[in-house]
């Protein structure tokens, strides 16, 4: 049996239906028998992507909010039948969707009996642990108002993930689920190195073990020269994450981060990029939480000069943080800053292909590259060339 085919929606190209999903998110109706053991997707909560559903529509990986209140105000279902799944907008049928299965890591535990699933989590053809499930500023003025890390703490996880562990289910998720990269990210431990040496050895374990290409993220580093140790530890790629280059939104919502300052940050890039290569260097910069539109891209304009990639994303309220209650950016916001950016990207020849592991490699939680790939199309056209862009599933 096969799902029946979609219908053209009017207005709803590739980049509306990709920004229009990551902002409204999705419902999910599972009409197979017996309800088909249920639709596996992503944790409640911690420090990203949560509330996720993971899925692929016209050969985009995506991820999609699907728990959150705000969802409930969304025009689009995905209807799951034994013949497959569906996605719809209102009454009309979109295009048929992918959904990932349940990894087979998951039923997989250390010999100690930790799950493996508590220590770190696939993210499509990503393994993704937040190494260290704390965060100094967590529960003081200085907490970061979007983020939940302590919130999957006790039953979905476990605080502290040992080399070794990563190690084991890094090289598992390569073998079992066909894990491209690693992804590491940590909470804030200290406010020295922020926690970059200790993700760092956790990378060098993984590496001497899968040899999957590793980003890790953190902080920028009071000494800069612990960079170079990242690097030496086997690291592939830095995410290093500003959040807004608005320096009134940032104090608002991330003070801890704020005290860096926003030319902290452009110095610690700087520095990196010198270590690991233009385009192996990211920042987060969240839309929605109340920004000027000029300082954003302005920002961005600024730290591709230098080499770093910008992933842009929508906020993803979250229930239980500071923002839960903060609405999700509207659809074509996001869109228009989407289109400056990449317009930026396409200048300066900076292309998330060239990513090596993390997000800016992988591209689910943003629509970013979907604007990339216009660019893209329109220079293959001028060559007399028809290529083909996007992951499939």
């Amino acid at each position: 049996m096969v799902v029946a085919e979609a219908v053209q929606v009017p207005g709803l190209d590739e980049r509306r239906l990709l920004v229009e999903l990551q902002s409204l998110g999705v419902h999910v109706q599972d009409d197979r028998d017996a309800g088909g053991g249920g639709v596996w997707s992503g944790r409640r909560g911690g420090a990203g992507p949560s509330d996720a559903l993971f899925l692929w529509v016209r050969g985009l990986p995506l991820t999609v909010p699907w728990k959150a209140s705000f969802v409930n105000r969304s025009p689009y279902t995905v209807h799951v039948t034994d013949a497959g799944a569906m996605l719809y907008r209102g009454e009309d049928r979109v295009a048929p969707v992918k959904l990932p299965r349940k990894p087979r890591i998951y039923d997989m535990q250390t010999e100690d009996g930790t799950p493996y699933w508590k220590i770190a989590l696939l993210h499509l053809d990503s393994i993704a642990s937040t190494v260290v499930q704390k965060c100094i500023y967590w529960g003081t003025p200085e907490q970061c108002g979007f983020c939940g890390i302590e919130l999957t703490r006790g039953e979905q996880t476990i605080p502290v993930k040992t080399p070794a562990q990563l190690a084991e289910v890094c090289t598992a998720a390569r073998d079992y689920d066909g894990a491209v990269d690693v992804t590491l990210t940590t909470g804030s431990i200290n406010r020295r190195d922020r926690g970059a040496l200790y993700i760092s050895r956790c990378a060098s374990a993984i590496k001497d073990a899968s040899g999957l290409p590793i980003q890790v993220q953190f902080e920028p580093p009071d000494e800069l020269s612990v960079l170079e140790q990242v690097r030496d530890a086997g690291v592939d790629a830095v995410g290093i994450h500003i959040e807004t280059f608005d320096p009134d939104v940032l104090e608002r919502v991330a003070a801890g981060k704020a005290k860096c300052g926003i030319d902290g940050y452009f110095r610690c890039w700087e520095r990196a990029v010198e270590i690991f290569g233009r385009g192996r260097v990211t920042t987060y910069v969240i839309l929605g939480m109340g920004e000027r539109r000029e300082l954003i891209e302005a920002g961005c304009r600024r730290a591709i000069g230098l080499g770093v990639y910008p992933f842009v994303v929508p906020l993803r309220p979250v229930t239980g943080t500071l923002m839960a209650d903060v609405p999700a950016p509207p659809a074509d916001y996001v869109a228009s800053v989407y289109r400056s950016v990449s317009a930026m990207l396409a200048e300066s020849g900076l292309d998330h292909d060239v990513a090596t592991a993390g997000c800016a490699r992988c591209q689910a939680c943003s629509g970013l590259s979907a604007w990339e790939r216009v660019f893209k199309r329109e220079e293959a056209r001028e060559r007399g060339e028809l290529p083909i862009y996007g992951r499939t599933a």
